[in-house]
Protein backbone atom coordinates (compact mmCIF):
# COMPACT_ATOMS: atom_id res chain seq x y z
CA UNK A 1 0.00 0.00 0.00
CA UNK A 2 1.06 3.57 -0.68
CA UNK A 3 0.83 6.73 2.18
CA UNK A 4 0.45 10.20 1.39
CA UNK A 5 -0.42 11.39 5.45
CA UNK A 6 0.90 10.31 8.78
CA UNK A 7 -2.42 9.46 9.66
CA UNK A 8 -2.68 6.66 6.95
CA UNK A 9 0.86 5.46 8.12
CA UNK A 10 -0.32 5.07 11.65
CA UNK A 11 -3.58 2.62 10.33
CA UNK A 12 -1.28 1.31 7.84
CA UNK A 13 1.45 0.04 10.18
CA UNK A 14 -0.54 -1.48 12.95
CA UNK A 15 -0.95 -5.61 13.66
CA UNK A 16 1.60 -7.93 13.10
CA UNK A 17 0.28 -9.33 9.21
CA UNK A 18 3.13 -8.65 6.62
CA UNK A 19 3.15 -5.70 4.77
CA UNK A 20 5.30 -3.59 2.60
CA UNK A 21 4.12 0.23 3.34
CA UNK A 22 5.25 2.58 0.67
CA UNK A 23 6.00 6.28 1.67
CA UNK A 24 5.11 9.14 -0.61
CA UNK A 25 5.85 12.32 -0.66
CA UNK A 26 6.14 14.34 2.94
CA UNK A 27 4.08 13.59 5.78
CA UNK A 28 4.06 16.69 7.82
CA UNK A 29 2.36 16.88 11.16
CA UNK A 30 2.47 15.09 15.14
CA UNK A 31 -0.86 13.21 15.40
CA UNK A 32 1.08 10.42 18.02
CA UNK A 33 4.11 8.09 17.70
CA UNK A 34 3.44 5.94 14.98
CA UNK A 35 3.34 2.59 16.20
CA UNK A 36 4.74 -0.11 14.16
CA UNK A 37 3.73 -3.90 14.07
CA UNK A 38 5.74 -6.47 13.38
CA UNK A 39 6.56 -7.58 9.84
CA UNK A 40 6.88 -4.37 7.87
CA UNK A 41 8.63 -2.76 5.06
CA UNK A 42 8.22 0.50 5.91
CA UNK A 43 9.93 2.19 2.42
CA UNK A 44 10.46 5.74 0.73
CA UNK A 45 9.95 5.86 -2.75
CA UNK A 46 12.34 8.58 -3.61
CA UNK A 47 14.48 11.12 -1.81
CA UNK A 48 11.52 12.91 -1.87
CA UNK A 49 9.67 10.15 0.91
CA UNK A 50 9.94 12.51 4.46
CA UNK A 51 8.20 12.20 7.54
CA UNK A 52 8.36 15.23 9.50
CA UNK A 53 7.84 16.03 13.40
CA UNK A 54 6.60 12.08 14.07
CA UNK A 55 8.97 9.24 14.28
CA UNK A 56 8.14 5.65 14.13
CA UNK A 57 8.09 3.70 17.38
CA UNK A 58 8.71 0.09 17.53
CA UNK A 59 8.18 -1.53 20.51
CA UNK A 60 7.50 -5.70 21.04
CA UNK A 61 8.11 -6.31 16.87
CA UNK A 62 10.20 -8.73 15.11
CA UNK A 63 11.18 -8.30 11.12
CA UNK A 64 10.94 -4.46 10.38
CA UNK A 65 12.21 -2.69 7.76
CA UNK A 66 12.84 0.99 7.50
CA UNK A 67 14.48 2.25 4.24
CA UNK A 68 14.96 5.23 2.11
CA UNK A 69 13.00 7.84 4.72
CA UNK A 70 13.99 11.06 5.91
CA UNK A 71 12.72 11.93 9.19
CA UNK A 72 13.08 15.16 11.34
CA UNK A 73 12.61 17.14 13.79
CA UNK A 74 10.60 14.86 16.27
CA UNK A 75 10.75 16.78 19.25
CA UNK A 76 11.46 15.24 22.97
CA UNK A 77 7.86 15.19 23.93
CA UNK A 78 6.80 13.32 20.82
CA UNK A 79 9.74 10.70 21.17
CA UNK A 80 12.67 9.40 18.86
CA UNK A 81 13.19 9.73 15.22
CA UNK A 82 13.05 6.08 15.51
CA UNK A 83 12.54 4.13 18.67
CA UNK A 84 13.06 0.66 19.11
CA UNK A 85 12.20 -1.24 22.74
CA UNK A 86 11.63 -5.01 23.59
CA UNK A 87 11.89 -5.88 19.89
CA UNK A 88 14.46 -7.75 17.54
CA UNK A 89 15.50 -8.48 13.71
CA UNK A 90 15.24 -4.84 12.93
CA UNK A 91 17.24 -3.06 9.86
CA UNK A 92 17.57 0.63 8.98
CA UNK A 93 18.63 1.18 6.00
CA UNK A 94 19.41 4.50 3.23
CA UNK A 95 17.41 6.84 6.11
CA UNK A 96 18.20 10.73 6.90
CA UNK A 97 17.69 11.47 10.65
CA UNK A 98 18.20 14.96 11.51
CA UNK A 99 16.63 17.81 13.60
CA UNK A 100 18.63 20.93 14.29
CA UNK A 101 20.77 22.60 17.54
CA UNK A 102 19.10 25.39 17.65
CA UNK A 103 17.08 24.64 20.56
CA UNK A 104 18.69 23.27 23.19
CA UNK A 105 20.25 19.61 23.85
CA UNK A 106 16.97 18.35 25.41
CA UNK A 107 14.70 19.58 22.67
CA UNK A 108 14.81 16.71 20.47
CA UNK A 109 15.36 13.36 21.74
CA UNK A 110 17.28 10.48 19.93
CA UNK A 111 17.81 10.03 16.37
CA UNK A 112 17.71 6.38 16.41
CA UNK A 113 18.00 4.64 19.71
CA UNK A 114 17.48 1.18 21.21
CA UNK A 115 16.56 0.16 24.40
CA UNK A 116 15.12 -2.46 27.05
CA UNK A 117 16.16 -5.67 25.68
CA UNK A 118 16.28 -4.67 21.56
CA UNK A 119 18.36 -7.49 19.61
CA UNK A 120 19.57 -8.09 16.41
CA UNK A 121 19.56 -4.67 14.62
CA UNK A 122 21.14 -2.91 12.01
CA UNK A 123 21.71 0.37 10.67
CA UNK A 124 23.59 0.91 7.15
CA UNK A 125 23.84 3.65 4.74
CA UNK A 126 22.01 6.18 7.30
CA UNK A 127 22.91 9.90 6.90
CA UNK A 128 22.63 11.53 10.97
CA UNK A 129 22.54 14.95 10.99
CA UNK A 130 22.59 18.11 12.66
CA UNK A 131 21.82 17.28 16.31
CA UNK A 132 22.55 16.63 19.96
CA UNK A 133 21.93 12.88 20.96
CA UNK A 134 21.97 11.35 18.12
CA UNK A 135 21.77 7.03 19.02
CA UNK A 136 21.52 5.61 22.45
CA UNK A 137 21.85 1.82 22.56
CA UNK A 138 20.70 0.68 26.63
CA UNK A 139 18.24 2.86 28.32
CA UNK A 140 20.07 3.53 31.35
CA UNK A 141 23.20 2.59 33.53
CA UNK A 142 20.66 0.94 36.20
CA UNK A 143 19.22 -1.58 33.16
CA UNK A 144 21.44 -4.47 33.23
CA UNK A 145 18.83 -7.22 33.96
CA UNK A 146 16.77 -6.18 30.99
CA UNK A 147 19.67 -4.84 28.77
CA UNK A 148 22.94 -7.43 29.16
CA UNK A 149 23.18 -10.54 26.69
CA UNK A 150 21.06 -8.72 23.92
CA UNK A 151 21.83 -5.38 22.39
CA UNK A 152 23.73 -7.11 19.53
CA UNK A 153 23.93 -4.18 16.68
CA UNK A 154 25.75 -3.40 13.89
CA UNK A 155 26.19 0.33 12.47
CA UNK A 156 27.69 0.36 9.03
CA UNK A 157 28.66 2.64 5.90
CA UNK A 158 26.86 5.59 8.41
CA UNK A 159 27.73 9.38 8.05
CA UNK A 160 27.60 11.50 11.15
CA UNK A 161 27.83 14.79 10.76
CA UNK A 162 27.65 18.52 12.95
CA UNK A 163 26.36 15.43 16.16
CA UNK A 164 27.31 16.54 19.57
CA UNK A 165 26.98 12.90 21.00
CA UNK A 166 25.74 9.70 20.94
CA UNK A 167 27.18 8.08 18.08
CA UNK A 168 26.31 5.91 19.34
CA UNK A 169 26.07 5.38 23.16
CA UNK A 170 26.38 2.45 24.32
CA UNK A 171 25.51 0.30 27.60
CA UNK A 172 25.49 -3.76 27.77
CA UNK A 173 25.54 -4.50 24.62
CA UNK A 174 27.74 -5.98 21.58
CA UNK A 175 28.26 -3.45 18.99
CA UNK A 176 30.37 -3.64 15.13
CA UNK A 177 30.46 -0.22 14.04
CA UNK A 178 32.32 0.15 10.22
CA UNK A 179 33.14 1.79 7.17
CA UNK A 180 31.57 5.42 8.76
CA UNK A 181 32.54 9.17 8.08
CA UNK A 182 32.22 10.86 11.38
CA UNK A 183 32.44 15.24 11.03
CA UNK A 184 32.02 16.67 14.08
CA UNK A 185 31.96 19.49 12.19
CA UNK A 186 32.98 21.91 15.34
CA UNK A 187 29.70 20.40 17.30
CA UNK A 188 31.65 17.02 17.87
CA UNK A 189 32.28 15.98 21.53
CA UNK A 190 31.93 12.69 22.02
CA UNK A 191 31.26 10.14 19.41
CA UNK A 192 31.74 6.26 20.04
CA UNK A 193 31.07 5.63 24.12
CA UNK A 194 31.58 2.13 25.24
CA UNK A 195 29.64 2.35 28.70
CA UNK A 196 28.91 -0.25 31.47
CA UNK A 197 30.64 -3.06 30.59
CA UNK A 198 29.46 -3.10 26.49
CA UNK A 199 31.83 -4.85 23.92
CA UNK A 200 32.57 -2.83 20.82
CA UNK A 201 34.45 -3.82 17.48
CA UNK A 202 35.36 -0.36 15.93
CA UNK A 203 36.92 -0.99 12.22
CA UNK A 204 37.49 0.85 9.11
CA UNK A 205 36.41 4.58 10.18
CA UNK A 206 37.50 8.15 9.96
CA UNK A 207 36.62 10.55 12.40
CA UNK A 208 37.65 14.39 11.69
CA UNK A 209 36.38 17.50 14.21
CA UNK A 210 35.67 15.14 17.43
CA UNK A 211 36.81 15.75 20.80
CA UNK A 212 36.54 12.17 21.95
CA UNK A 213 36.50 9.53 19.02
CA UNK A 214 36.13 6.58 20.96
CA UNK A 215 35.70 6.33 24.24
CA UNK A 216 34.32 5.28 27.87
CA UNK A 217 32.55 8.33 29.66
CA UNK A 218 30.66 8.82 32.44
CA UNK A 219 29.39 6.12 33.54
CA UNK A 220 30.46 3.97 37.02
CA UNK A 221 31.57 1.24 34.69
CA UNK A 222 33.70 1.17 31.83
CA UNK A 223 32.55 -0.32 28.16
CA UNK A 224 35.54 -1.86 26.01
CA UNK A 225 36.58 -1.45 22.47
CA UNK A 226 39.11 -3.31 19.92
CA UNK A 227 39.98 -1.01 16.55
CA UNK A 228 41.25 -1.92 13.37
CA UNK A 229 42.61 0.83 10.57
CA UNK A 230 40.68 3.86 12.15
CA UNK A 231 42.00 6.95 11.51
CA UNK A 232 41.11 9.13 14.44
CA UNK A 233 42.13 12.62 12.98
CA UNK A 234 43.02 14.54 15.92
CA UNK A 235 41.35 12.39 18.60
CA UNK A 236 42.63 9.08 19.78
CA UNK A 237 40.82 5.59 21.45
CA UNK A 238 40.46 5.95 25.22
CA UNK A 239 38.33 2.96 25.72
CA UNK A 240 39.88 0.36 27.59
CA UNK A 241 40.93 -2.72 25.53
CA UNK A 242 38.15 -5.29 24.92
CA UNK A 243 37.43 -9.04 24.06
CA UNK A 244 35.28 -8.78 20.50
CA UNK A 245 37.80 -9.74 18.00
CA UNK A 246 35.15 -11.04 15.50
CA UNK A 247 31.42 -11.42 14.81
CA UNK A 248 29.55 -14.21 13.40
CA UNK A 249 28.51 -13.25 9.78
CA UNK A 250 30.69 -11.83 6.83
CA UNK A 251 31.22 -8.48 6.05
CA UNK A 252 33.67 -6.58 3.90
CA UNK A 253 35.99 -3.85 5.18
CA UNK A 254 36.47 -0.31 2.73
CA UNK A 255 39.69 0.55 4.26
CA UNK A 256 39.57 4.09 6.06
CA UNK A 257 41.27 5.57 3.22
CA UNK A 258 38.24 4.96 0.94
CA UNK A 259 35.26 5.92 3.52
CA UNK A 260 34.67 9.34 2.78
CA UNK A 261 34.24 8.68 -0.94
CA UNK A 262 32.06 5.78 -0.46
CA UNK A 263 30.08 6.88 2.13
CA UNK A 264 29.50 11.14 2.40
CA UNK A 265 26.44 11.59 -0.36
CA UNK A 266 25.50 7.76 -0.69
CA UNK A 267 23.79 7.33 3.42
CA UNK A 268 20.91 9.09 3.23
CA UNK A 269 17.67 8.42 1.42
CA UNK A 270 19.40 8.73 -2.06
CA UNK A 271 17.73 5.59 -2.96
CA UNK A 272 14.74 5.16 -6.06
CA UNK A 273 13.27 2.48 -5.23
CA UNK A 274 9.74 2.83 -7.33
Amino acid sequence: MTVKTVQELMDAVKGDEPSIIWVEGTLDGYIDKVRVGSNKSILGKNSKSKIIGAGLFIKEAKNVIVQNLAISKVSEGEGDAIGVQKSENIWIDHCDLSSDLENGKDYYDGLADFSHGVDYVTVSNTFFHDHYKASLVGQSDSNGDEDSGKLHITYANNHWKNINSRMPLLRFGTAHIINSYYDGDSHGDSAINSRMGAQTLVESNVFVGIKDALTSRFSKEDGYAVEDDNDFGDSENSAPKGKLTSVPYEYELLGSENVEKAVVGVAGNTLTLA
